[in-house]
């Protein structure tokens, strides 16, 4: 059941950061935080959440910088009054990268609290 719900997560993510990157210019808040915090802790979360629902490190990486990219570039050519540019990528990846050092911490720090499996259960 946990593999389901951090799949879910991850995709319930997605689906929202996608529709806050494609929202029409107008409808944006103004006012607020730093956008390119913003940035970095929107892909922060993406990455994290997309450890726990066990996505490979090199696939989510790039992976996420790919939906950056795109996203950006959606933002520049679609007609909704926003500007895609590459110092929001740059942001967008350092969240990236924070994002899965994180959840190398959380895994490594998750190793470290569970017991030893005994050669019995190894087996198995």
């Amino acid at each position: 059941m946990r593999p389901q719900l951090a799949r879910t997560v991850f995709a319930l993510l997605l689906g929202i950061s996608l529709a806050m990157f494609l929202t029409p210019g107008d409808d944006v808040p103004q006012g607020g935080p730093n956008d390119k915090v913003v940035h970095a802790l929107i892909f922060g979360t993406l990455a994290v959440a997309g450890r726990w629902a066990q996505v490979p490190w090199v696939r989510l990486g790039v992976g996420l910088a790919a939906y950056a990219a795109v996203t950006e570039v959606l933002q520049a050519t679609l007609p909704i009054n926003r500007d895609g540019n590459l110092p929001d990528f740059l942001a967008d990846t350092v969240g990236i990268v924070v994002g899965l050092l994180l959840g190398l911490i959380a895994t490594r720090l998750g190793a470290r609290a569970r017991p030893p499996r005994s050669r019995s259960q190894s087996q198995r």
